[in-house]
């Protein structure tokens, strides 16, 4: 039987964009992996009605009342490979299975590619962080280091720095121009030059940031902006349209968020760019809504 649509994701895009087509009364199948990109989190902060809850137990909440609605089918298994167009898709699914439909919503999210740096990655999600709505009151002022990878970095510590008092390690990225060192200045934001060597437990929960012989630099968190990396190979197989943008390349959209083929839709941080739940899951709302509309005059 071919469905409506299959959504690619089961996190807080996907879901959202499943909740309005569910209600609609429309055949859809979500395929989920059950990784979703804030799995290293403890927390959920900053959504609205569920701050400090889990993600996880957010999604579970989510799929269980999904699951109540008839016209909705869970299969736990990755999309290998999309095949086909509008009103004739086909996914095939990492464990041999095949699935039509008529139209294919993704919403994978990113994978973040982290620095190579040694200590950096075990301490992903807990004090070495992306987003300072999402965990910087929690952090409680204080030093905090923000980790550059891009010059973009620096603007994004003289954000940091309503959260505490910023270090910038600017690890071998040029250092900013006049105008961005007076903003630095202003924001009372410290420059650390040299590449960072090592992350490593400090005295009472501190961090240490070494960047080479010397005294290293004592944060309670440090904020990095890893480069996002779209969690599929749809997109490059399909050669879909994508942008360059601050954290990486994410899917071109349009305004009902199709994408450059017709009848396959994107949602979530991989059409968006900065990852936010609220974000990710009104983005999902739009998408399922322009999709369904998509279903009724073909011209959406």
């Amino acid at each position: 039987m071919t469905e409506d649509a299959i959504i690619i994701g089961g996190g807080f895009a996907g879901l959202s964009a499943a909740m309005q087509l569910a209600r609609a009364r429309r055949r859809i199948t979500i395929l989920d992996t059950g990784e979703p990109r804030n799995r290293f989190s403890p927390h959920s902060h900053g959504f609205l009605a569920q701050d400090g809850r889990p993600g996880r137990d957010i999604l579970a909440d989510a799929r269980r009342q999904l699951a109540a609605y008839e016209t909705v089918t869970f299969r736990d298994a990755p999309a290998e490979k999309l095949e086909g167009e509008i009103d004739g898709f086909s996914i095939l699914t990492g464990d041999g299975g095949r699935i039509d439909a008529r139209r294919v919503l993704l919403a994978t999210g990113f994978e973040d590619q982290l620095p190579d740096i040694p200590g950096l990655a075990e301490r992903w999600g807990k004090t070495v962080l992306h987003c300072p709505y999402c965990h910087g009151y929690e952090v409680g002022g204080g030093p905090v280091g923000v980790l550059a990878r891009t010059a973009d970095a620096a603007r994004f510590a003289a954000l940091v720095a309503d959260w505490g008092g910023v270090t910038l390690f600017t690890n071998g990225t040029p250092e900013p121009d006049d105008a961005t060192l007076a903003l630095l200045e202003q924001r009372a934001v410290k420059l650390r030059p040299g590449r960072v060597t090592a992350i490593a437990d400090g005295p009472n929960g501190m961090l240490s940031v070494e960047t080479g012989p010397g005294i290293p630099t004592l944060v309670k968190a440090l904020f990095v902006m890893p480069e996002a990396r779209v969690r599929s190979a749809i997109p490059g197989d399909r050669g879909l349209t994508l942008k360059e943008t601050p954290v990486g390349k994410i899917i071109q959209t349009d305004e009902t968020g199709q994408t450059s083929i017709p009848g396959l839709y994107a949602a979530g941080d991989i059409a968006l760019g900065p990852g936010n739940i609220t974000l990710a899951a009104a983005d999902g709302v739009k998408a399922g809504v322009m999709l369904h509309h998509s279903l009724i005059w073909p011209t959406h």
